[in-house]
């Protein structure tokens, strides 16, 4: 078994109306359940807008703090999940479930390493 993150990629302008985000919100908690029921859910989240990152970029031994995201674009890391899969066939499987749920696109990224590697013992 492997960890892989789903991160799902949305558009920025702030949250969708209500009318929109409540029916995915139910998708999304369904979709949740589904993995804690298969043995496949690790974590997972939603971010806060990207206004409200700060990086820290370390050069030459000094640390520079910057408000704002890493990246500006049209679309920002809007949330996501670590799941535990036996394989990417898998976890695409989940991926896409992810991206029906959300109707967003959703990343799907394989771990380096083995599940051992990335939970506190």
């Amino acid at each position: 078994m492997k960890h892989f993150l789903l991160s799902i990629q949305q558009p920025d302008g702030g949250a969708a109306p209500p009318e929109i985000l409540e029916p995915v919100m139910r998708k999304v908690d369904a979709f949740n359940s589904e993995l804690k029921s298969a043995g496949a859910w690790v974590f997972a989240g939603g971010l806060d807008q990207p206004a409200g990152a700060v990086v820290a970029r370390s050069r030459a031994g000094q640390v520079t703090i910057t408000q704002g995201p890493y990246f500006q674009g049209n679309e920002h890391l809007g949330g996501l999940s670590i799941i535990l899969a036996r394989d990417l066939a898998s976890a695409l499987e989940w991926g896409k479930k992810l991206a029906n749920a959300t109707m967003l696109p959703v990343e799907v990224r394989e771990f380096q390493g083995g599940p051992s590697d990335h939970l506190a013992t």
